[in-house]
């Protein structure tokens, strides 16, 4: 990678290069957040093929609507705001014909699912058996799906409490609470597997 491209990473570099239409900037956009928001994506549709599609439209979206960009906000942020409203959109127009199923992905190559977790949910330790993991993504899919989308944001990718907020235009306080509902939910649906021994 030449030092003009790690120049870019900067972000007010990066954005001031995509405004000027800068090919290599875009491609650097890409390359920097497709995996981050296939995540997300994936992550609240559950569906891979869906994930992969929303995530070139999000791309697509930010190539379009740049301009309007005022730089408020992080553009990391942003990217995130557009990802889970094309998920939400998505959800909508698909509400009374989808039914949730979930097959798990194979671990290996670029659309595999990504792993759920952070210590605060332990699951790094039950992640320990691909049973539970299988598990985890099909009792995901039965969450509300505002409360799925921040679950997601936090547990997923790691997003502070005020990130989210800010990404979803929602107070911190109902960030707090929809978060503890969709964990208190998960631990719910998962006792069965819990009382059985399934934690390791």
């Amino acid at each position: 990678m030449s030092d003009n491209t790690k120049d870019i990473w900067d972000e007010d570099k990066l954005l001031s290069r995509l405004r000027q239409g800068d090919e290599e900037a875009f491609r650097v956009l890409v390359r920097q957040y497709q995996q981050r928001l296939f995540a997300i994506a994936y992550g609240i549709t559950l569906e891979r093929e869906e994930s992969l599609e929303i995530v070139q439209d999000v791309f697509l979206r930010v190539y379009q609507k740049l301009h309007t960009f005022k730089g408020e906000a992080k553009l990391s942020t942003w990217l995130h705001r557009i990802t889970v409203n094309q998920c939400l959109n998505w959800q909508r127009r698909w509400k009374r014909r989808f039914r949730w199923h979930h097959q798990p992905l194979e671990r290996e190559g670029a659309g595999d699912a990504p792993h759920l977790g952070t210590d605060a949910f332990q699951a790094d330790k039950l992640f320990q058996k691909k049973e539970l993991e299988a598990i985890l993504w099909e009792k995901l899919g039965k969450l509300p799906e505002d409360a799925r989308a921040i679950f997601v944001l936090r547990e997923l990718e790691g997003l502070s409490y005020d990130e989210i907020a800010q990404t979803l235009n929602i107070r911190r306080g109902t960030v707090s609470s929809r978060l503890f509902y969709a964990r208190r939910k998960l631990r719910h649906l998962l006792r069965d597997y819990l009382d059985e021994g399934g934690n390791p």
